[in-house]
């Protein structure tokens, strides 16, 4: 009996453990270009899952969180992406050299983004679409993450 694959036994199908899931990191410059390169790492990983988590709402939130450790830390190091896939969904995590948490991500302030200001809605958007998120110290700074849960087959939309 191999210890891969399925072996069937009086009628019993024995399965292996799944497989650990699927992670991608990346360094990612100190700069706006960072932006564009980790959208397009978020929808690759993405497709890479079967029954994977909305692509488009991925790659907005990942957009807001490395825009925001590119505006809110300083200096030049480089910004850390990581991208989980998990059975249940994705986790993303952008890891910058700041420690001090960001704004209001878990605690919300008490009012709404001005509509007219061009800042201040990243926040609000990664609250409002994941399934959870929030930030947690490392060793040379801070991980900011969000999940999103797998979408179901029959809530995706079809291609035309």
């Amino acid at each position: 009996m191999s210890s891969t694959g399925t072996c069937a036994m009086n009628g019993l199908a024995l399965h292996e453990r799944p497989a650990p899931p699927a992670s991608w990191r990346i360094a990612l410059p100190h700069s706006a270009a960072a932006v564009p390169v980790a959208r397009a790492l978020v929808r690759t990983a993405l497709a890479e899952l079967k029954h994977g988590a909305d692509s488009d709402t991925a790659e907005l939130l990942t957009a807001e969180l490395v825009a925001n450790a590119v505006e809110h830390t300083t200096g030049d190091a480089p910004i850390e992406l990581v991208v989980e896939l998990l059975p249940t969904g994705c986790q993303v995590e952008v890891h910058d050299s700041d420690p001090m948490p960001p704004g209001d991500l878990t605690r919300p302030s008490g009012g709404e983004p001005d509509p007219w200001q061009e800042h201040g809605r990243g926040l609000l958007l990664i609250r409002a679409l994941s399934s959870s998120c929030g930030h947690r110290p490392t060793q040379t700074g801070k991980a900011v993450w969000f999940r999103l849960a797998a979408v179901p087959p029959q809530w995706r939309p079809h291609p035309a």
